[in-house]
């Protein structure tokens, strides 16, 4: 690694703080934060679930409707007969995986849009947050019982400030990830000294300008350093130990290429606050847990995105 950054281009100014919370707060807002499919939610949350009021639902939303079939007729189900019937799909999926196809569909369709024409191999970073999505839920489900499915949220959307710096800062989101594509400087860093601010504060600038849950504005600016989280600290330090093995299983790509190796993962500051929070945990037992249950994770991605 080198001492010294790679030049600034001169055409490409570093900007101050009120500079950039101006242009942040000219991204349109993600309805789908706030909304993540309301009625879908709430028929899976009732006493008496009809496959066929699902089913219903599900046909009103295109998106969800080719994710799902895509799973289910994906290699980790290997049904041997293709399954087009959504009635089918939502007996084999079952009701927590509808829930993820329901949280997660609006969210990264709107990610699209707001990433806007800029190029980057988006394909590899939605599989990189919906797997950090479903590990985080995997964190907090071996220390906890059943959540409101912040903790997965928080894991889909810990990334946005990339998509935010994508949308409002076009031409320094290109130079950043060529200089840290050519150069393996610590990726931050970069984005400090070409923006003047890195992804995890213009993430958590974006989220509260537009009135976001603090689970997930914590999650955007904490979720490398858990430890100086001040509230959500669990679901916080959950989201980077999904990161770090999602990272080092290299599962998608969240553009940051510093490798994470099976060491770093285990050592991540994350297990460290999970431990000091739920001491009985056995936390050994728990990364043998995980690294035996990533594997799956990639052909569930390839047929979600």
């Amino acid at each position: 690694m080198t001492d010294v950054l790679t030049p600034i281009p001169t055409d490409l100014p570093r900007l101050d703080m009120p500079q950039i919370e101006s242009r942040v707060a000219s991204c349109p807002r993600l309805p789908s934060l706030s909304t993540v499919n309301v009625a879908l939610r709430e028929i899976l949350s009732a006493d008496n679930r009809y496959t066929s009021q699902i089913a219903e639902i599900i046909r009103r939303d295109p998106s969800l409707t080719a994710r799902l079939l895509r799973l289910v007729n994906s290699v980790y189900f290997g049904f041997s007969t293709p399954i087009n019937s959504i009635e089918e799909a939502v007996f084999y999926i079952g009701i927590r995986q509808i829930r993820r196809l329901a949280m997660m569909t609006p969210i990264i369709d709107d990610f699209q849009m707001l990433a806007g024409t800029a190029k980057f191999a988006w394909r590899d970073f939605w599989q990189h947050c919906i797997g950090t999505a479903i590990l985080t839920q995997e964190v907090t489900g071996l220390f906890q019982a059943g959540t409101d499915d912040s903790d997965y949220v928080a894991g889909l959307v810990h990334d946005v400030g990339r998509i935010a710096m994508a949308a409002a800062f076009p031409d320094h989101f290109s130079v950043i990830h060529q200089v840290h594509q050519e150069t393996q400087e610590d990726l931050c860093e970069v984005e400090r000294s070409i923006l003047g601010v890195d992804h995890t504060e213009l993430g958590a600038l974006y989220l509260r300008n537009h009135r976001l849950p603090e689970v997930l504005i914590e999650t955007a600016r904490h979720h490398h350093h858990p430890e100086r989280a001040t509230r959500h600290v669990r679901i916080v330090a959950a989201v980077q130990v999904a990161d770090y093995l999602i990272r080092h299983s290299s599962i998608g790509m969240s553009g940051n290429r510093s490798e994470v190796s099976l060491e770093d993962w285990q050592n991540a500051s994350g297990w460290q606050v999970i431990a000091q929070s739920r001491p009985n945990t056995d936390i050994a037992a728990a990364q043998a847990h995980m690294l035996r249950g990533v594997d799956r994770l990639a052909s569930i991605l390839d047929s979600l995105v």
